[in-house]
């Protein structure tokens, strides 16, 4: 399962997102790029892109007006649908992916055009 999210993913979500709600990042070294946790001062090597891991995806979504809104995400034959609920009045949106992490990236896009970010 996908944990975190892929290099243009993550180049997306660091033009939205504040980049300290990121907690990996991808680091190129010869010929390929490769994924860490950032750890005290790791980032910052020219070249490093800001990333998000499912977990840190949720907390961002969970805290958008945390006592209007709330994040639902669950499986479904086979695919994760992520619902973002006001209290009291219903769905403001949905998205249905392949995997978890999609899931929170195309929510996070499609919250981000209706302004509510």
């Amino acid at each position: 399962m996908k944990s975190y999210t892929d290099i243009e993913q993550s180049k997306k979500l660091a033009e939205i997102l504040p980049l300290e709600s990121a907690d990996m990042y991808w680091w190129y070294s010869g010929k390929r790029y490769y994924i860490e946790a950032i750890d005290d001062g790791d980032f910052n090597e020219k070249g490093d892109i800001r990333a998000w891991s499912l977990s840190a995806l949720l907390k961002c979504l969970s805290e958008i007006k945390p006592h209007v809104y709330t994040p639902v995400l669950f499986p479904s034959e086979g695919k994760w649908i992520l619902q973002f609920a006001e209290y009291g009045h219903g769905n403001v949106c949905e998205v249905t992916c392949d995997n978890p992490v999609d899931a929170c990236y195309e929510m996070i896009l499609k919250l981000h055009e209706l302004n509510l970010l």
